[in-house]
């Protein structure tokens, strides 16, 4: 499954909108054309059908409006703690889309951490690092590679353990891959909850950002959680150390609720609904 568990873990979330500067430019089309018509042919030129009005864009034609991390860090006595971390954070406005890659993709580069994702790999890497380009962002720290396979971390590598996609350990490249609300739910874990990846661009339509990073972070948990578990199936993490590790995350959550992240509540309650 993989090798080793890094000091340091992101499990990672990104959430995107499709870029109507960006489908101007590609598809040729005036200022004069309304925003409406420009994302219209955008979703047209992607394949769009009377069942699928809004199919999956390329993600170089999208604009990535938040970026979640739930952090996993271990101390040298072997403490483990966790944090959530959201670009921009709940309550704040939308961040340019460059200073929001450059934020995450250095803070990445500089700490190196063992990156996990649910489609990672063919998702959330490749936009952040085409709209990365896309936006002149500078980003050495994250792009540095190793001279040696062995000589540390590389996120570039095709087969590195510094990137562990969890669809990839899980699904079978056909009708037997789950989705991340179908893996996490057999598991007891929640998946989606109200919100699914297609109101993203409704919500941001509409300006409401904290909805967006809402569901963002609960991505991210859910990610970490099902990565969690797969550590425990790996025997990188005992059963024991698994479910206390577990344990705390649920206290850690439980405390940014006492201190006025209500909404996470909402995560909380359905993770209990299941667990019963």
């Amino acid at each position: 499954m993989f090798k080793f568990i890094a000091d340091e873990v992101w499990a990672i979330d990104a959430e995107w909108v499709p870029d109507i500067p960006t489908g101007r430019r590609v598809y040729g089309l005036g200022l004069e054309t309304p925003d409406a018509d420009v994302l219209e042919h955008m979703f047209q030129a992607g394949g769009a059908s009377e069942e699928n009005p809004r199919p999956y864009l390329k993600t170089v034609l999208c604009r990535v409006v938040s970026v979640a991390a739930l952090v996993r860090q271990k101390t040298k006595n072997g403490d483990v703690s966790h944090r959530l971390v959201t670009l921009p954070r709940y309550g704040e406005p939308a961040m340019a889309e460059a200073e929001l890659i450059y934020r995450f993709l250095e803070g990445a580069g500089k700490t190196k951490p063992q990156l996990v994702g649910f489609n990672i790999v063919e998702a959330d890497l490749p936009i952040l690092l085409q709209r990365a380009f896309a936006g002149g962002v500078t980003a050495p720290h994250f792009c540095a590679r190793p001279q040696k396979p062995w000589d540390g971390c590389d996120y570039f590598a095709r087969y590195s353990d510094w990137v562990l996609d969890l669809k990839q350990i899980y699904g079978a490249w056909g009708r037997s891959t789950p989705s991340l609300h179908e893996l996490a739910c057999s598991a007891c874990i929640p998946g989606k909850i109200d919100t699914s990846g297609g109101d993203v661009i409704d919500l941001w339509q509409a300006g409401d950002i904290s909805k967006i990073v809402a569901y963002n972070e609960f991505d991210a948990i859910t990610t970490f959680l099902v990565w969690l578990r797969t550590a425990r199936l790996s025997g990188l993490l005992s059963a024991d150390e698994a479910d206390a590790e577990e344990k705390n995350l649920r206290g850690y959550i439980t405390g940014l609720i006492s201190n006025g992240q209500d909404y996470l509540d909402t995560y909380l309650k359905k993770w209990d609904a299941l667990s019963g």
